[in-house]
């Protein structure tokens, strides 16, 4: 009788989706083109649309790292 004794073998890791990648940029470059249209159209909203900006890089921030830091 002899035993198997071999490390089942991970998959190797992949990058990011080709497709994905893209779909992400393009709602990226989407969001700031109209967001920056309504700010030239429509003077008065620019601080509030900056004060929703700045929190909401602040919430991508700390997303991107507790991912980051769960992938470990």
């Amino acid at each position: 009788m002899s035993t198997n004794d071999q490390q089942p073998q991970q998959p190797a890791p992949q990058g990011p989706d080709p497709v994905q990648t893209l779909l992400l940029v393009l709602v990226v470059v989407l969001v700031l083109g109209g967001t920056g249209y309504v700010c030239v159209a429509h003077p008065f909203l620019t601080a509030p649309i900056a004060a929703v900006g700045g929190v909401g890089a602040a919430l991508a921030a700390a997303f991107g790292v507790a991912v980051a830091l769960r992938r470990r």
